[in-house]
């Protein structure tokens, strides 16, 4: 049985579950993960908790369109954000020079290092880009175990103790490739740290 698509309404409660401090279960381009505001550190810390993860280890922050990520980053370098605008939205994970020392909380024990996620919304979760705000996200599942495609796979663990699940039905999606782009801007240097949906030879035609 398909699932319907989101809708604004449910969209309207995980942003007013974002701003009390909640944590959610949300779908993506990829995986479904887990959510808080990267602001408010109660949120984070149970995350973290909620994953079996230590503090100190980064998530990324995710935006719902590219325009709000660049707005919210205006240290960027030009051919960081040119870099960004060929990359996102999509299945990936960039990894950027973080010199103003933003989201400290989603970068644990790297603060110069910050992972920005803009996923590619499908139709069926197109009501997701009315969200205006950043989010902390990491996958929905303890650490070393294998992310969540759907709802059912869920450990009750996670999805007993979270506020809110968004059920944006199955995803059969891989994580995120994750893209180091912090020595683009002066070396136009990058390195594909892990693969997923996008591989080398994709980013090296977007790229060069």
């Amino acid at each position: 049985m398909s699932t319907a698509p989101l809708t604004a309404a449910q969209v309207d409660v995980f942003a007013r579950c974002m701003a009390v401090g909640g944590v959610a279960v949300f779908p993506s381009d990829t995986v479904y993960g887990l959510a808080c505001d990267p602001s408010q550190r109660a949120a984070v810390t149970r995350l973290y908790a909620l994953k079996r993860r230590e503090l100190e280890a980064p998530s990324a922050v995710m935006f719902f369109s590219l325009e709000m990520a660049l707005e919210a980053l205006p240290e960027l370098g030009p051919k960081t954000r040119a870099a960004l605008e060929r990359l996102l939205p999509g299945p990936v994970t960039v990894l950027l020079s973080n010199p103003a020392g933003r989201y400290p909380l989603a970068c644990g024990s790297a603060p110069a290092t910050l992972g920005l996620r803009v996923p590619e919304l499908s139709a069926q979760l197109a009501a997701l880009g009315q969200f205006k705000w950043p989010l902390l996200q990491s996958s929905a599942n303890h650490a070393a175990e294998p992310p969540p495609n759907s709802i059912g796979e869920l450990e009750p663990t996670i999805r007993d103790e979270v506020d809110l699940v968004l059920d944006g039905g199955p995803l059969g999606g891989l994580s995120s490739s994750v893209i180091d782009l912090q020595q683009y801007e002066l070396e136009g240097r990058w390195e594909l740290l892990r693969e997923g949906p996008i591989g080398s030879d994709q980013i090296e035609q977007l790229l060069g």
